[in-house]
């Protein structure tokens, strides 16, 4: 149905009211304003229809519907993705926050969770049975969308991504169909739902592994940004993949409180505890590789983590940002960081490496639809900077940086970190599984409902 033949708005919600309570269907007023007020302040996008949804059944009968009435949808969790696609202009977004119930297996260490819960809520259910998740770095995070896209984190280098701890996944289909998809059932969708992101479906549950460790110790060993070339140049000299997989280590250029631009590394350590404070063990070497302002690395839980991680990115601000993979730090690539990294234009905004090695590497290629396995640092350019000052600037040093390490990066990118605007690097994403993923999608979802993450275009690869 063409925009111009499509129902009207009356019709949807007045459809959408017939199956589902009339005050979870909004179009203004205060859970309206929550619903489509996302972590980058600076999304201007704005649903007509908002649907809050507290169940599969919900959620089924809000895709029937809206599809049926010929309407765009959009599908929004935390609201953590920075580019916006949780929300689609005139359009009905389905909001699954209600859907945060976490349920903790300890005998099976796994845990049933809803569609709508944060990495927060998933590592506190989990603690309290002495396991824990594989998340990525920030606790506001949606669970779901960080693990669909891939998820980068912490313990990647013991226990891969968080992709690769997806056990099943239930999904909604653009048809208003609910499935689960796992190894034997709909394989071919839960292949592809491990690191292709949410453009199958809706998933209102998923289930993940657990995990016991001995320790889970983490901290900064922080450097002034003029030791920024000794200190990157050692890090890694051995070459990506030299660091054991219980250390995990995320780098990141930011302002300290004084305003100087420094370079901090952040290890997560979760092997043997006595190892992990051991002076002169993997962890102590970082704070070798030059003379450090400060280096504090002790146990802490998981939780707290991600919970000290979110206030540094709280909700509000304006963002823009930019992602590559990088091979590994040749000098010219550390001369780009440190000019980039040193010349921040807000105390807010950060260059940060995540460094995939270990476990995440090991796994095959062709074994999920995550594009690449071989040991890299992935790039976050994050330009941060306060609603109500002008952005372009901060937008202009985010697309020079990006630009700036393309020389040096792999074709492609981190699909939870690319914007619609990504073209040079979309078509490259997922690497040689671009083909059976959009294979994929044509037998789930051949209309193209659902649009999480960028996908490539047909024409662009090949099966």
């Amino acid at each position: 149905m063409s925009a111009e033949g499509r129902a009207s708005a009356n019709e949807v919600i007045a459809a959408l009211r017939t199956r589902i309570p009339a005050d979870r269907v909004v179009t203004a007023g205060p859970e309206f304003d929550a619903a489509t007020a996302l972590w980058n302040g600076a999304v201007t996008s704005r649903p007509r229809i908002v649907v809050g949804c507290a169940g599969t059944a919900d959620v089924q009968a809000a895709v029937a519907e809206t599809r049926r009435h010929g309407w765009p949808l959009s599908v929004r969790g935390p609201g953590h993705g920075w580019a916006g696609q949780a929300l689609r202009d005139g359009g009905v977004t389905l909001d699954l926050t209600r859907l945060r119930t976490v349920r903790v297996d300890a005998w099976q260490q796994s845990a049933e969770v809803g569609g709508g819960a944060s990495s927060l809520d998933v590592q506190q259910a989990a603690e309290p049975a002495g396991l824990t998740a594989v998340t990525g770095t920030v606790g506001g995070v949606g669970f779901a969308g960080l693990t669909l896209g891939g998820g980068y984190g912490p313990l990647m280098g013991r226990f891969g991504l968080a992709a690769d701890n997806l056990l099943a996944a239930e999904v909604v289909l653009a048809d208003g169909s609910v499935l689960v998809a796992d190894p034997r059932r709909d394989a071919g969708l839960y292949w592809a739902l491990r690191g292709g992101g949410g453009n199958f479906g809706v998933v209102t549950r998923l289930w993940t592994r657990l995990h016991r460790i001995p320790a889970m110790m983490t901290g900064r060993v922080v450097y002034p940004a003029a030791q920024a070339e000794p200190v990157l140049a050692g890090l890694l000299d051995g070459g990506p993949d030299e660091l054991p997989d219980e250390l995990t280590v995320q780098t990141a250029f930011v302002r300290a409180p004084s305003g100087d631009p420094v370079l901090a590394l952040m290890p997560t350590w979760c092997g043997p505890e006595a190892d992990g404070a051991d002076p002169g063990g993997p962890v102590g070497a970082l704070s070798r590789l030059g003379t450090p302002l400060m280096a504090a690395v002790g146990a802490v839980s998981p939780a707290a983590i991600l919970a000290q991680r979110d206030a540094m990115f709280p909700r509000g601000r304006h963002v823009a940002a930019g992602t590559r993979w990088l091979p590994g730090l040749p000098a010219p690539a550390r001369d780009v960081l440190i000019e980039q990294g040193t010349a921040l234009t807000s105390p807010f905004s950060a260059i940060t490496l995540h460094h995939l090695h270990g476990a995440a590497a090991r796994v095959p290629g062709p074994d999920t639809a995550f594009g690449l396995r071989t040991p890299h640092l992935m790039s976050e350019v994050l330009a941060i900077w306060p609603a109500g000052e002008p952005g372009d600037r901060h937008r202009q040093w985010a697309a020079r940086t990006s630009a700036a390490l393309a020389p040096y990066a792999r074709p492609g990118g981190y699909p939870n970190m690319l914007g619609p605007a990504d073209g040079d690097q979309i078509p490259d994403a997922y690497g040689p599984n671009a083909g059976r993923l959009l294979q994929v999608k044509q037998a789930y979802d051949p209309d193209g409902v659902f649009t999480a993450t960028p996908l490539p275009h047909p024409r662009v690869v090949t099966a």
